[in-house]
């Protein structure tokens, strides 16, 4: 099966990919909020928050963009797919 080059999906990519950021900060935060009961998870430079808190916020942070950015890539890809009838590089 013949494939979209790279130099054709890279600007939907980009705009996917870019909108997905978003949409796993979004996630993120909400879901924080509803397992920590804050209304902020804590930063890596946070002061006043212990070392088991941070690891558990940025490791959540982590997951939470990792599997976003899999199931937006992946859904731009199919989306390529059922407009150009092949598979992005």
């Amino acid at each position: 099966m013949r494939k979209v080059p790279k130099n054709v999906y890279g600007p939907v990519g980009f705009a996917v990919g870019a909108a997905g950021g978003l949409v796993a900060g979004a996630v993120f935060d909400q879901l924080w909020k509803r397992l920590g009961h804050q209304d902020d998870a804590p930063s890596a430079t946070d002061e006043d928050r212990g070392w088991g808190e941070i690891l558990l916020a940025m490791s959540l942070r982590g997951a939470v963009f990792a599997a976003v950015k899999a199931a937006v890539d992946r859904g731009g890809a199919i989306a390529v797919r059922r407009a150009t009838g092949s598979w992005p590089a």
